[in-house]
């Protein structure tokens, strides 16, 4: 492998973990993930397949995504292996603000958002961007094709649909 190829590899392989480190930025203290694991997790699953990336920021999204994912299973085995537990509610605040987030938090953002892309699947895609992988308003217009303001406005209404359709 060239020098180049290893410097690229590098870059890589820090921004993934800075993006790992950033969804978990918002976790609760002492999770027991940390980004270094969730970066190679991430590389199993997108090892598995050989997908065509259009971008870089392409790739990014594909790996949000993954890391959504890999925090979503993480926290529905932490919950099995706990036997249940009562839902809690998560208000909307939680979600923008960055503010830390249970287990039980992460899933019922999770499960909001499942139900936002049944209503809306490009305005679920953009909250995934924006709060999962912390992309701009530019990278995800970029991802998704379209205008900037379209990213907007489906950030407008997600965040809507999210107050009225989340336990609050």
């Amino acid at each position: 492998m060239g020098d180049e190829a290893g410097v690229a590899i590098s870059e890589l392989y820090t921004e993934l973990r800075r993006m790992a480190a950033y969804m978990l930025s918002s976790e609760r203290v002492g999770h027991t993930l940390q980004p270094t694991a969730m970066v190679n997790e991430l590389y199993l699953r997108l090892a598995s397949g050989s997908p065509e990336w259009r971008s870089r920021t392409h790739f990014f999204a594909v790996a949000a995504s993954n890391l959504r994912r890999i925090l979503i299973d993480h926290a529905r085995a932490h919950k099995a292996a706990r036997r249940g537990g009562d839902h809690v509610r998560v208000p909307l605040d939680v979600v923008e603000s960055g503010v830390t987030c249970s287990y039980d938090d992460l899933l019922i953002i999770d499960e909001a958002l499942n139900q936002l892309e049944c209503a809306d699947p490009r305005a679920a895609r953009v909250t995934e961007l924006k709060f999962f992988a912390g992309l701009t308003e530019d990278e995800i217009a970029k991802e998704l094709e379209v205008s900037e303001i379209t990213v907007k406005r489906d950030w407008k209404f997600a965040r809507a649909w999210l107050a009225a359709h989340m336990l609050v």
